[in-house]
Parts: C-alpha cells; sequence; structure tokens
C-alpha cells in the first residue's frame, strides 16, 4: 500500500543572500533534503517557499537545513510580510572588522620584524581564516551540490594564493571580499526594502467595539462583519464600509490619490489608508489577509518572481559564460608551463585572478533589482504592474486603446432628462427602472437613482433577458417591454424621422439616450449625460509625450456621443456602437498596424479587449479587486495621469537597465583583459566582481525616487 504524502508549504524569509548564484545554491540544497518536494528561491525578495511532506519533515528542521547552507531565517509572519534577521550581517560585519584588524597588525609586524616573519604570516593566516569563514561555508555547500559560484571561485583564488605563498595579497583579498559582500547585502536591504515599506502601511492592531466595549486586538483576530473604530489621525487597520462619522482619509498609500477624500456613512475605506480629524466606525468587509493592501503586497511579491525578457536573456548568457571563464583560467594557469615550459608562478597567479573575475553577479543583477525598485515604486503610487515582462512591455506600447464610460468619462452618469412619446414620463421611468433593476451597469445605476429621486414605485421585470449589445427585455404588469440603444430600435424597425432627429440632436452634444419602449411602440427617452474626467485632455498630452502615437476610444454608445466626448479630449480614433467581440476585434487592428498596444478600462466589461491587448489596464478604485485579478496593470484611483506616469517609468527602467548591463560588461571585459595581459592583481579582481554588483545596485535604486 503506497504511503500517502501530506504536501505543505512554508515561506522562509533568508538574511545574507546576496547574489543569484547564492539563491540557485540555496535551491539545490533544499531539494537534496529529506522530505522536501519543491523549494522556489526568490533572490531580489530574499525569500523561499518550499514545499515539504509533512510526514517527513517540518518548518523547524528546514529551517536548520538553510541555516547549514549559511544563511540566518525565520519563517514568514501571516501576512507574508517576513523580516530577514540581523543576525547574520552582524556576524559578518564583526568577521570583517576582525579580518581588518589583523591584517592591519600583520602589516606592523612585517615592518617591525620583517615582512617574512612568523607572527606575520600567523595574522594573516588569522586574518583570512576570520574574513572567509563566510565564504568558505557556503563553497563548500556550493561543492557538495556540485554549483560553482562566487563563493567557490573566490575560496579557490585565496586558497591558491595561500599555496604560492602570498599571504599578504590573499589576505586583503578576503577583507575586500567581505566589505564589499557586507556593502553589496546593506544595498540589497535597500532595494528589498521598497518593498518593505507596503507591508508596513497597515497596522498590526485593530480597535473593535465587542459587548458595548473597545477592544484592542490582532487584525488576524477580526472577523466579517465586526465594527472597528478609527480614532483621528489613525491609520485604518481593514478595509470596510463606514457605519456612522465623517473624516477626510488619505488614501494614497493605496490608490495613489495626491488629496484626501472625504468618507461618510456608505463610503468604503482601505486598510492602511491614514484617517484625518473626524472619529469613524467602520463594519469590516474583508479579512485582512484578503483586504486590498494584502494583495496588493502579494502580487507585488509574485510579480518580482515574473522574470522580464531581458533578465531571461541575461540568465541564459550568464549559463555558459562561467563556465567559459572557468576553462579559460584553467588554460591560463596550465598551458604556457606545460606547452611553453614557462615558470607555473605567473601563470597560477593570473589564473587566479581570471576565477575571481569570472563570477557574473553583477550582470545577473543588472534587471532583477533594477525591476523590484521599479514595482515598489509605481505601487506607491497607486499603480500595480503584475511583473517585469509588463513593466518592459508597458514602454514600448505605440497605441492606447480607452473604453469610454468610467475610464475616460467619470462612470457616474445621471439622467438629465426624460422624452415622452407615447406614454407620461412616470410611464417611461417606472418600465426603465423596473428593467434596469437585474444590471450593475453605470447607466442602470442612473435610472434607478432617478426612479428613487422622483419617488417611482415599481417591481422588478419578469421573464428578464438580456439582449447582448442592444440592452433588454422583460414583463412589466403583464406586458412585454423593452429597454436599450439605437440598434435595438432599428432591429425592432421602429425608427421614424422625428426619433432620428431628436437622437441625432441629442447624441451630438455628447449625451448617451436610452430608448424605451414596448409592443410596437416607443414610450419615450431617457437622456444620459456622464462628466469627461478632469485628467482626460492632460493624460492624452502627455501619452503623446511620452511617445504614444495613437490614441483610440473604444465604446458600445452611439457613434455622435462617442465623437463627442473624444473632440473635447482630443482622442485620435473613435470606434463607436461596439459589442465585446468588436472590441477584441479593433484592439488586434490597434497591434497590427502600431506593435505593441495597450487597453484601459473597467475590468469587467472589458475583460475580453484587456486581454487580448499587449497590456491590459485596468482603472478606478471602484473596479479595485476585478482590476487586482483581470488585468496586467491596475490603477488604484481613477487618475488618467497614472498611464503616462507608467509607460515613463517603463522607459526609465528600460534605460536602466541597459545601463546596468553595459556597466557590467565594460567592467568585466576591461578587467579580464587586464588579467590577461598580467597586469591585474587579485583585489583588482575583487573589485572587477563586487564593485560592479555596487554600482549596478546603486544605479538601480534611483528608480525609488522616480517622479513624473
Amino acid at each position: 500500500m503506497m504511503k500517502t504524502i501530506e504536501i505543505e508549504t512554508a515561506k522562509f524569509t533568508i538574511s545574507g543572500m546576496d547574489c543569484p548564484s547564492c539563491a540557485e545554491g540555496l535551491k539545490r540544497t533544499l531539494l537534496n533534503a529529506k522530505g522536501i518536494i519543491s523549494a522556489e528561491v526568490d533572490f531580489t525578495a530574499a525569500t523561499v517557499e518550499v514545499g515539504f511532506d509533512g510526514g517527513v519533515t517540518t518548518p523547524s528542521q528546514i529551517g536548520v537545513a538553510i541555516r547549514k547552507s549559511g544563511y540566518e531565517n525565520r519563517i514568514a509572519d501571516a501576512a507574508g510580510a517576513g523580516g530577514e534577521t540581523a543576525r547574520g550581517a552582524n556576524r559578518l560585519s564583526a568577521s570583517t572588522v576582525i579580518s581588518g584588524v589583523l591584517i592591519a597588525a600583520a602589516f606592523v609586524c612585517g615592518r617591525l620584524f620583517g615582512a617574512h616573519s612568523a607572527s606575520s604570516y600567523f595574522l594573516y593566516l588569522a586574518a583570512i581564516a576570520a574574513g572567509g569563514w563566510f565564504t568558505a561555508k557556503k563553497a563548500f555547500v556550493s561543492l557538495k551540490n556540485k554549483s560553482i559560484d562566487m563563493n567557490v571561485l573566490m575560496a579557490a583564488a585565496v586558497a591558491g594564493a595561500v599555496a604560492i605563498g602570498e599571504l599578504q595579497e590573499g589576505a586583503t583579498v578576503v577583507f575586500l571580499f567581505a566589505v564589499a559582500n557586507l556593502l553589496e547585502s546593506f544595498s540589497m536591504e535597500r532595494a528589498r526594502n521598497a518593498v518593505k515599506s507596503l507591508m508596513r502601511i497597515a497596522p498590526r492592531k485593530a480597535v473593535v467595539i465587542r459587548d458595548g466595549a473597545n477592544v484592542e486586538t490582532d487584525v488576524e483576530n477580526v472577523s466579517v462583519g465586526e465594527v472597528i473604530v478609527i480614532r483621528p489621525g489613525e491609520k485604518i487597520p481593514m478595509d470596510g464600509e463606514v457605519e456612522s462619522g465623517e473624516s477626510d482619509v488619505d488614501e494614497a498609500p493605496i490608490t495613489g490619490e495626491s488629496m484626501p477624500v472625504g468618507k461618510a456613512a456608505g463610503d468604503i475605506v482601505y486598510a492602511g489608508a491614514l484617517n484625518g480629524l473626524g472619529a469613524l466606525e467602520v463594519r469590516v468587509t474583508k479579512l485582512f489577509r484578503d483586504s486590498t493592501i494584502s494583495r496588493i503586497i502579494h502580487i507585488t511579491q509574485e510579480a518580482q518572481a515574473r522574470k522580464a525578457s531581458s533578465q531571461r536573456a541575461v540568465d541564459r548568457f550568464a549559463k555558459y559564460y562561467t563556465p567559459l571563464v572557468i576553462l579559460g583560467a584553467l588554460a591560463v594557469m596550465l598551458a604556457p608551463p606545460l606547452l611553453l615550459g614557462r615558470p607555473f608562478f605567473p601563470y597560477i597567479y593570473r589564473g587566479l585572478v581570471l576565477l575571481v573575475i569570472a563570477c557574473p553577479c553583477a550582470l545577473v543583477i543588472s534587471t532583477p533589482v533594477a525591476v523590484v525598485t521599479a514595482l515598489s515604486a509605481a505601487a506607491r503610487r497607486g499603480v500595480l504592474i503584475k511583473g517585469g515582462a509588463y513593466l518592459e512591455a508597458v514602454g514600448r506600447v505605440k497605441a492606447i486603446a480607452f473604453d469610454k464610460t468610467g475610464t475616460l468619462t467619470l462612470g457616474a452618469p445621471r439622467v438629465v432628462d426624460i422624452v415622452p412619446f407615447d406614454a407620461p414620463p412616470e410611464k417611461v421611468l417606472l418600465v426603465a427602472a423596473a428593467l434596469e433593476s437585474f444590471s450593475e451597469h453605470h447607466i442602470a445605476k442612473a435610472v434607478l437613482e432617478k426612479a428613487n429621486e422622483l419617488g417611482v414605485k415599481f417591481t422588478r421585470a419578469e421573464s428578464f433577458t438580456a439582449l447582448t449589445g442592444m440592452g433588454a427585455r422583460g414583463v412589466v404588469d403583464g406586458a412585454e417591454y423593452y429597454i436599450g440603444n439605437h440598434r435595438l430600435i432599428h432591429e425592432k424597425e421602429l425608427c421614424s424621422g422625428r426619433l432620428e432627429e431628436l437622437l441625432e440632436g441629442i447624441e451630438g452634444a455628447g449625451r448617451t439616450v436610452v430608448i424605451v419602449g414596448g409592443g410596437d411602440a416607443v414610450l419615450g427617452l431617457i437622456v444620459i449625460a456622464d462628466e469627461i474626467r478632469e485628467s482626460g485632455a492632460e493624460s492624452l498630452r502627455r501619452l503623446k509625450l511620452a511617445g504614444v502615437k495613437t490614441t483610440a476610444m473604444l465604446t458600445g454608445d452611439n457613434p455622435a456621443t462617442a465623437a463627442a466626448i473624444a473632440k473635447q479630449i482630443d482622442i485620435d480614433e473613435v470606434r463607436a456602437g461596439l459589442l465585446p467581440e468588436d472590441k477584441v476585434a479593433a484592439v488586434m487592428e490597434l497591434a497590427a498596424a502600431h506593435g505593441a498596444v495597450a487597453m484601459v478600462g473597467d475590468g469587467v466589461n472589458d475583460a475580453p479587449a484587456l486581454a487580448a491587448s499587449t497590456v491590459g489596464i485596468a482603472m478606478g478604485s471602484t473596479a479595485t479587486d476585478t482590476a487586482l485579478e483581470t488585468a496586467d496593470i491596475a490603477l488604484m484611483s481613477d487618475d488618467l495621469l497614472k498611464i503616462p506616469f507608467t509607460i515613463r517609468l517603463s522607459k526609465k527602467s528600460l534605460a536602466v537597465i541597459r545601463q546596468n548591463i553595459f556597466i557590467a560588461l565594460v567592467i568585466k571585459a576591461v578587467f579580464l583583459t587586464a588579467a590577461a595581459a598580467g597586469v591585474a592583481t587579485l583585489w583588482m579582481a575583487v573589485f572587477a566582481d563586487m564593485g560592479a554588483s555596487l554600482i549596478v545596485i546603486a544605479n538601480s535604486l534611483k528608480l525609488a525616487r522616480f517622479r513624473e
């Protein structure tokens, strides 16, 4: 009988993982451990997620295996925030300082008692041991897992230096490598803090009203439906709906909205937002782990693991580069002495220098550090990009298609007029409300709001049927009625000269018309107006400056209304009267004509077009849940100006990545040439590798300060 495997997962945050080769080595170590089924190591986030057989091993035992690989670790907390321990960094700092002090002491002894004195030799060996134990430990684990990384190469180079009597240089190289590791650790931590800053947005405690008393508890202990109290100046701990109170709330950490938003009973608030001067009582609508900020953190962390195309190319290059350089180093060491009878010493030294230069750390981290910094910078501005691939793609976009309602317009239309035909206005509105009560569309909400405002009593229609792209029909008070657009009336052959004239005048003014009819007659028209977003025209202007060649409006609304709105905001193309499949076809046509194309919509009705585009962008705080799930990029507020910001950030990120790759390759080329010529030293080789990595990280961190 086969044993049932109890597959469980555990996520750990790691301290001391500062290069991609370290991540690969750790992965191999874990996969070789007993009971571990899978291991996904994220170098940029310094985390590892392990799948294991719960009947064979435990998270604590896995933690021991990670420590044996040379890394301090801890299990990530329930919110996924994690947080490395500082013990590993403190030990590295202490060993580096001790190594430096011993080298200084050895130098003084050399001056006093001679460069080759026993005391100098002993102190240099002690300096190598103190500064190199961390590297040696990692090198041993790598070799055990049949992997060659920077630690193996460095250990080999130092061992070689000791073997040929170059103790001073070997000790100096160990010290410089330890210093570089320490600096790289601090630099990578700065890059990782870009994401960790998101994790610190929401408070971990909430004040809940229970049995008439205010009780403070962990957010994980608060259930949906409970009421929490938010005092003036406090951060909101959980997503919810305001029960009572009024206040201005700063939602910038979630939506990127620059100005505080007024909140009152019935309004939605988000965990992590900052309450203003008023007190609020909020009924919780989501568990903390399901809150908007928790999902943003989760998606941002997942996005880090999705490699950009440039990163995949660099990884492929590095896969072949390192073995070739190692073979080259061996050839430099052995070929001249064995084939040409040259002395071993100078060529062994040159080979050792090549070994240190061989590791492509700076090249491999050139893309992921830039990408994670850019993703985090975007998230802090209310733009959620779901991976490096989309960060790259949006910068190449040459055409952008926009939905109209809720995207270019506010998406909160209101009824401004009722034009009766064969029924009084009250009857027109009653029938419309009965039919629209089944819909969640913006126009349906406008009709229902008007009916409630005028006190029109209605009941839901019976036998309701949606007519895709045209409207709906149903039975009201025993008779069949229909409601819809101009196309529906054409289908029913009820258009007349008077109706066409009215529609032309209303739609020409940029308003939408809903036609209500029954039997063979048109009962009347309901005229609806939707305001254009204030940022619409400015956003389109900035898009052109950012390199977008064509903008298009794709809408199911009538051509006259669409054209009137497009004229006001200076959009290039208008395609109106479109069904969902027509929008997909329009996106495909734009892609064929311009290459990369983005689609901007609300994430629900426009889902097919969003999926068909190169980059789907869902916008609007009212569609936040859907936006988080469906689009490649989600704008957490209703600000169209976030789109040109995102494109500019993408272009800047691509420029930084290119700079990083260029810097890494040029530094490597210079020092490889110097090593081949015999003029490079081991400490120069350390700079070639670790110095280049530090430059690349510092260059990438510029993206954290990117502004429009």
